[in-house]
């Protein structure tokens, strides 16, 4: 049970820095006295049962530093007990004793942080590359019957392959990521064009299409295929202070709503984690008043808009998974440390 209960908690080292004159913990209206754990329960979830930041859940688990970044593990047929005895809310874990029956795979797994087929099909498209993340890349140079574009089952042909992966995705250059802060540029952000793998060595090597979700070209370029690892960490709030903006939407859209990506100008150089939650302001208007004649222009303050949740981190860019948002969020919008 000590083994199950340390790794379902946030590390209390990373939220009491930012603890430190925060405002008290506030319980959502109607939340339960208990919630019994079922398949399909998400960690995210649980704790929009309880709370009405589901980030601070953390701090209604009082243990120790050592359980940071752990992997959660709280199973379906668990219950997570809410206590209000001692003035400030915890919870609690217990363990409902059921009929063993044998299987030939467990099917009782851990609960995950977000829902995985969310996220999933965002592990393996969403690429940011240096400025030469290309050069190194093997290109297509030709199309089986002298063609100028390609699909799924067609057989293309590249330049040297000087690495063997099981599976390769075919990507186009798409736009620069430029910091609106900075002006620098971060990175390339890759067009995903779909997957393919290798039939043929030499140069030219040949590869086969197989899913093809535009027209492949030649110039194009392959890039291995990275492991789609569903993020398991619990979300929290960085440790430090992080302010950026969010630089583009997926799928080249203005705005976004939950459940949607989102691109920001902050990474691992910044201090950002998977699994990290940020808060998005909306920006404040522009109001014109005019009284007694005289016009004056005020600028309303930035409001508290939803979260993201960092899901995959690059040296200076983030994806993030917008968890919820009461308007639309845009490019420029501001992300911070809740």
């Amino acid at each position: 049970m000590r083994r199950i209960i340390s790794a379902l908690l946030f590390s209390i080292s990373s939220t009491l820095a930012l603890a430190q004159g925060s405002q008290p913990l506030q319980l959502v209206e109607g939340a339960p006295d208990r919630h019994i754990v079922v398949q399909g329960d998400t960690l995210w979830g649980i704790a929009a049962k309880f709370l009405k930041d589901p980030y601070r859940w953390s701090e209604l688990w009082k243990l120790n530093a050592e359980e940071i970044r752990n992997p959660q593990r709280i199973y379906p047929g668990q219950v997570i007990s809410l206590d209000k005895s001692a003035g400030q809310p915890r919870l609690k874990l217990t363990t409902i004793n059921v009929p063993r029956r044998e299987y030939v795979e467990s099917l009782v797994k851990e609960i995950p942080a977000i829902e995985p087929q969310v996220i999933e099909p965002f592990l393996s498209e969403p690429r940011v590359l240096e400025a030469s993340g290309f050069d190194a890349a093997p290109r297509i140079v030709a199309i089986e019957g002298d063609r100028v574009l390609s699909g799924a089952g067609d057989t293309i042909y590249t330049t040297e392959v000087k690495e063997q992966h099981k599976l390769w995705q075919v990507f186009r250059p798409g736009k620069a990521l430029i910091d609106p802060e900075t002006g620098d540029k971060l990175g390339v952000e890759a067009v995903y064009l779909g997957t393919a793998r290798q039939t043929g060595s030499g140069v030219p090597a040949s590869f086969r299409i197989g899913l093809s979700r535009m027209e492949i070209l030649i110039n194009d370029r392959l890039l291995p295929a990275p492991r789609q690892d569903v993020p398991r960490y619990i979300p929290r709030p960085p440790d430090k202070k992080i302010t950026g903006k969010v630089l583009s939407i997926y799928a080249g859209v203005n705005f976004s709503g939950p459940q949607s990506i989102v691109t920001i100008n902050r990474g691992k150089k910044d201090g950002l984690e998977t699994g990290h939650v940020l808060a998005a302001d909306v920006a404040g208007l522009n109001v014109p008043n005019r009284f007694e004649g005289v016009r004056t222009d005020y600028k309303l303050p930035d409001s508290r808009n939803g979260l993201l949740y960092i899901f995959s981190v690059y040296d200076r860019i983030s994806y993030a998974l917008v968890m919820n948002a009461v308007q639309p969020i845009a490019v420029g919008d501001t992300v911070h440390t809740p």
